[in-house]
This record gives structure tokens, C-alpha cells and sequence, in this order.
């Protein structure tokens, strides 16, 4: 009697970066189908790269920053200082923008991670606050309320024009994506998750929590300068309040949190996930567009507590756990 052949069951997985390829292409065809609806799309895009860049230290790491805005703004105002005063090219701008950008979110860090939970959460708040209120009273150097224009610098053409901008915002949503490709095969995004999940037992394992929130959030930082930047160039005129309110923070990291953090795409498909009904929102129902995008706020958190991707990557585990218990 000849015993039965044991089954196997063949899986087919998908290369990463297959997947980024694939997402990056529909993006870039965004203009050429949709191209009377640019401004959407550039704001999505933007929206959807910060909130990236505020994952890499809210989600991989747990701490929940309200603060920024600031890098937002930090971002922009270098840029544009720099601009302004030296006649400094955009791209050189926004990379000093970027390093100072880390260099204040590892001073900052270095201060408020001995804080945890909501104490962190707060002192976020409280920092870039400050921020805001040196930006808003230095009138000699950021021109305070009245904020900055563009419009009367040497920027190259193609910064006046709506598809470049959506391309080099696509460009820095995509530098994000690559990263967080990077993390979640590496030393580096192990150390954070580990941190996250438990720092007396990271530390036990030889990992220095403080270090890694450290490194995560100068990151962190210069991604979103770089986000500040783009932002800057797209609105070609702001003042301190476009950037540095609570508000700003308060929105970045919503979408993180709604379309999943720590996941890759999670905070993309956020930004993509509340626009669309917000921008139906605010043409049909006006006034109360607000009301009915916090009402889908409160379903989304209710319904979808691991946010859109998390619930998605839960689903499949599981399905994939149930085949693979089928098989035995």
C-alpha cells in the first residue's frame, strides 16, 4: 500500500520592490489622466509624503510627535531665507534646510525622550510652539505674520509650473517609500521596532533605545524639511500659520495613524483615504464639511483600530495562517 503523496502548498510572493515600482507608475500617470485636477493632487501627494516622514519615528518607534509642523516649517523658511539672502539655489536650500532640520530633532530628542507616553506627546507640542512664536516675533529674519513670497525670487521656470511640481513632490514621496523598504529589512528598522514594542527588553538584547529614537528622528526631521520645502515652492507665498500650527501636526500624524502605522504604504494610502471625501466635502457640503470628515475620523479609528493597511496586512496573515494550518 503506498502512502499518500504529501500536498504542498506553492506561494508566489510579490518582490517589494515590484510593488513600489508598480505604485510610483500609477502616481506618475496622475497628470496625464486627471490633469485639470493638479492642486489635488500635489496637496495629497505632500500630505501623504509628511505623514511617511512622521512614521519613521511615530510609527517604527512609537513616539506620537505633535510637533511637526515645525520641521514643516523649518524646512520652508530655510529654504527661502537662503533664497532670499545668499541667492542660494532651491536644491542647496532645501539640503541645509534638511540638515538643520536634524540637527534640532536630535537636539530636541536628545531633551524629551527621557520622557514616554503622553509626556513626550506633550513636551512635542510645547517645542514646536516655540518654534512657531521665534518665527512669528524674529520679524527681521522671517518677516513675522506678513510670512514670505516666492514670487519675486530667481527660481527656475519649471517651480512655476503645476506638473514639475507634482513629479518633484512624487519624487520625494518615493525617496520615503524606499526608505521604508530599507527599514523593514534592516538592523536599523529591527532596533526601532524592537524599541517600540518594548524598550527594557530591546535593551536587554544590546539595542540602546535612546540612540535609535535619536537616529529615527533626525530622519524623520530632514524627510519632513525636505516635505517643508516642496510645500513652500508649491504655495509660492506663506506665513507662519500655513506651516507651524498644532493643527498641521495634528493632521500628519492622523493620517499616519488612519492609514496605518508602521507600515510602508500605510500612511499614503491615509492621505488618499481622507482626501478624496474631504475635498467632496468641502464642494457639496460647505460648512459642515468639517463635521462630516471628523465623523469619518471617528468610523475609520472605530472600525479600523490597526488603521487601512494594518487591518489589511492582519486579514491576510490570518488567511495565510488558515491555508497554511489546512495544509498540515
Amino acid at each position: 500500500m503506498t502512502s499518500p503523496v504529501p500536498t504542498t502548498k506553492i506561494t508566489s510572493r510579490v518582490h517589494p520592490l515590484m510593488v513600489f515600482a508598480l505604485v510610483i507608475g500609477l502616481l506618475a500617470l496622475y497628470p496625464i489622466v486627471f490633469g485639470s485636477f493638479m492642486n489635488f493632487g500635489i496637496s495629497t501627494l505632500l500630505l501623504g509624503g509628511l505623514a511617511l516622514s512622521w512614521d519613521i519615528v511615530g510609527g517604527w518607534t512609537g513616539q506620537n510627535s505633535l510637533g511637526h509642523a515645525a520641521l514643516v516649517g523649518i524646512g520652508a523658511y530655510t529654504m527661502t531665507l537662503l533664497a532670499e539672502a545668499l541667492h542660494l539655489s532651491p536644491f542647496f536650500g532645501t539640503i541645509a534646510g534638511m540638515m538643520l532640520a536634524a540637527l534640532v530633532a536630535w537636539g530636541w530628542g536628545s531633551l524629551t525622550f527621557r520622557l514616554r507616553g503622553s509626556y513626550f506627546t506633550l513636551s512635542s507640542i510645547a517645542v514646536a510652539e516655540i518654534i512657531r512664536l521665534i518665527v512669528l516675533n524674529e520679524s527681521w529674519l522671517t518677516n513675522g505674520a506678513e510670512g514670505k513670497s516666492l514670487s519675486t525670487f530667481d527660481l527656475p521656470d519649471f517651480l512655476y509650473e503645476r506638473k514639475p511640481e507634482y513629479y518633484l513632490v512624487l519624487g520625494f514621496v518615493a525617496l520615503v517609500l524606499l526608505f521604508g523598504h530599507y527599514l523593514k529589512f534592516s538592523k536599523l528598522g529591527f532596533y526601532l521596532k524592537a524599541v517600540r514594542e518594548d524598550e527594557e527588553s530591546a535593551m536587554a538584547l544590546g539595542v540602546n533605545p535612546a540612540k535609535a529614537k535619536l537616529i529615527a528622528f533626525a530622519i524623520s526631521a530632514a524627510f519632513t524639511a525636505l516635505g517643508g520645502s516642496l510645500y513652500a515652492i508649491y504655495l509660492q507665498a506663506f506665513e507662519p500659520d500655513t506651516f507651524l500650527l498644532t493643527a498641521t501636526s495634528i493632521q500628519i500624524a492622523l493620517l499616519a495613524i488612519i492609514g496605518g502605522r508602521g507600515t510602508i504604504y500605510g500612511p499614503l494610502v491615509g492621505s488618499f483615504v481622507l482626501a478624496i471625501p474631504s475635498e467632496f466635502f468641502r464642494s457639496q457640503l460647505q460648512e459642515a464639511n468639517l463635521l462630516v470628515y471628523g465623523i469619518l475620523i471617528v468610523v475609520v479609528i472605530l472600525y479600523l483600530p490597526k488603521g487601512v493597511m494594518g487591518t489589511l496586512e492582519h486579514w491576510f496573515y490570518k488567511k495565510n495562517h488558515l491555508l497554511d494550518k489546512g495544509n498540515l
